[in-house]
């Protein structure tokens, strides 16, 4: 990326599938082949769930080209008096855009929707090797990240 890169910080866009959203998420884990269609219908799932699921993205726009993302889930709990927590998820930014803070702005952007939204706290689970960054982003080591894959059930 050159110095002189215009980019734009924005909501995720119907469009963006042709902006290489989808290759972009393959850098981060498997995206699958996705039609049109489903990018299509997904898009439109997740705008009817807005502003919970918040889907923030940095555009080349010279290029066209999506090359940073991330996203917010606000869950609403029954603790801390009803409270709201944001759930940050699938941070990606373009091999040959790292070391910009590109990734910092995409969190930034979220924690103000998370804020605005009145959550009282945000979490994410991150690779041992990405606790740095989010450090540089504000977050503190806490606990322990467990999960368990759910395969795909055949019913009888």
């Amino acid at each position: 990326m050159s110095a002189q890169a215009n980019l734009k910080l924005r909501e995720l866009e119907a469009s963006d599938d042709d902006k290489g959203f989808l290759d972009l998420l393959a850098q981060l884990t498997v995206a699958g082949e996705i039609s049109q269609q489903q990018f299509k219908d997904r898009f439109q799932l997740l705008q009817s769930k807005q502003p919970d699921y918040y889907i923030v993205v940095l555009e080349d726009v010279d290029k066209q080209r999506v090359v940073a993302s991330a996203t917010l889930l606000i869950e609403y709990k029954i603790l801390r008096h009803c409270g709201k927590v944001g759930h940050i998820e699938d941070v990606v930014v373009d091999d040959g855009y790292r070391g910009q803070k590109l990734g910092q702005r995409v969190i930034a952007a979220l924690m103000a929707h998370a804020q605005s939204q009145g959550c009282y706290k945000v979490i994410l689970d991150c690779s041992d090797s990405n606790v740095p960054f989010y450090e540089k982003c504000g977050f503190t080591r806490k606990e322990v990240q467990m999960a368990l894959y759910l395969t795909a059930r055949q019913t009888a």
